[in-house]
């Protein structure tokens, strides 16, 4: 048995294969607790001591390297493992680990691989999106959440048909029911989101170093994403958790200068199982145990003394709208594929004057058209429909985000991907 992306923190688990006369390689990128699995082979670069010079590998990026590793002792081609790229490229970037190193040559040569469509699953995938280029942005927000949809909806088959079945037929079939788990997904998680946002309202959670949430009914799927937005709504750490059969299991996200699982590190007695990284996890534990837990990770948080956090944009440059150039915006790809640790540039810009302001999307998005002198630029600003009530005609502004090429009917302009706002001085 070889463990993909887990096992590392399965120390029951893998004696438990052990007596079954199993044996096991265990292939991880998690943080490994004080003791490890007894399993043939423990395969992960985050191990104490470890000489593999990239720690930051990606589960799928573990896998790969084995595979490699395998290839060349048995003096295969090094066509028979690179042939891979393109799933190793899907994985990494869909894990959010640094494109850095190792990870950013992985993802460079695997969406070269992927623009050849040599996998047609792919291919099929990337055309139901309605995406015609292949970069990483592309990956990020178009494949993986589809891909993921599967196994968080409880059908990670046919995300795995879909790479490997040569039926055409069939990938149309599949790339239509990963579009729809997507669906589904996106509906499911918009309910937890807004039942999480009112218990945490009604029992002032957000004022607590940690929100700690658990419910039955909730999707086991789904609840680290809602995680990840309920810490980037209140910029506080959070947990949430499934009640069931008296037993709670979730996943928890993190924010900067928190290390979430030296937190559960402390908290340890509380738990039946846990394990992650700094900035995200996974926590088991009996539902009797909820608030004693809730109560000593609280503690444990308080004790180191953080500020206040808040959210904070690092910009690469301030530029002019006369400055900017669809020629110029285009050689920012040249630094692709971005990714964490090496994020799409950000830009600010200063002194604009709104000349149109309205939210769309049920108010949820902010579409604006800004000024300077004789230039003008639109600007999109996902999540951000509420600053119509803060903002008017006539305004004028600081912006900052990514600078983006919109193309309709055939049109080239360039746009701003705004993150934040403010007015001007």
């Amino acid at each position: 048995m070889i463990t993909v992306d887990c096992g590392i923190s399965g120390i029951e688990d893998i004696d438990y294969a052990n007596n079954l006369g199993l044996t096991t390689i265990v292939t991880d990128h998690h943080e490994p607790l004080e003791i490890l699995p007894k399993g043939l082979a423990v395969i992960d670069p985050k191990i104490e001591n470890s000489k593999y010079p990239f720690r930051e590998l990606a589960g799928v990026g573990v896998v790969f390297k084995l595979i490699q590793a395998i290839s060349i002792k048995l003096k295969l081609d090094a066509k028979e493992y690179l042939k891979y790229l393109d799933l190793v490229c899907l994985g990494t970037i869909s894990d959010i680990v640094p494109l850095v190193d190792e990870n950013r040559v992985i993802t460079k040569l695997g969406l070269k691989l992927i623009e050849t469509h040599r996998n047609v699953g792919i291919r099929y995938l990337l055309e139901s999106c309605g995406f015609k280029t292949v970069n990483s942005g592309v990956v990020s927000f178009g494949i993986a959440p589809r891909i993921n949809a599967c196994g968080r909806m409880g059908f990670a088959e046919d995300a795995l048909k879909l790479f490997i079945t040569e039926s055409l037929d069939e990938i149309k079939k599949l790339s239509n029911k990963l579009n729809e788990y997507n669906r589904k997904r996106q509906d499911t998680e918009k309910r937890i989101i807004q039942e999480a946002i009112s218990e945490i309202e009604k029992n002032q959670e957000q004022n607590k170093n940690i929100i700690v949430l658990s419910k039955q009914g909730w999707h086991h799927g789904v609840i680290g994403i809602v995680s990840s937005k309920i810490t980037d709504t209140y910029l506080k750490p959070s947990i949430l958790l499934c009640e069931e059969d008296g037993i709670c299991k979730g996943s928890g996200r993190s924010v900067e200068g928190l290390d979430l699982h030296e937190a559960l590190n402390a908290v340890s007695k509380t738990l039946d199982k846990y394990g992650g990284h700094a900035m995200a996890c996974g926590v088991s534990l009996k539902k009797e145990n909820l608030e004693t837990f809730k109560q000593a990770i609280n503690e444990y948080i308080e004790t180191l003394n953080l500020s206040e956090i808040k959210p904070v944009i690092n910009i690469d440059a301030e530029v002019s709208l006369k400055d900017i150039s669809i020629e110029k915006v285009k050689e920012l790809s040249k630094l692709e594929p971005f990714g964490e640790a090496n994020e799409t540039p950000i830009f600010v810009i200063k002194n604009l004057k709104i000349e149109a302001i309205r939210a769309i999307t049920e108010g949820t998005h902010l579409k604006l058209k800004l000024k300077d002198e004789n230039t003008s630029i639109d600007a999109i600003g996902f999540g951000l429909g509420s600053y119509t009530e803060d903002y008017k005609i006539g305004d004028k502004v600081n912006i900052v985000g990514n600078l983006e090429i919109n193309a309709f009917n055939g049109l080239e302009t360039i746009q701003m991907n705004l993150k934040d706002m403010i007015k001007s001085l």
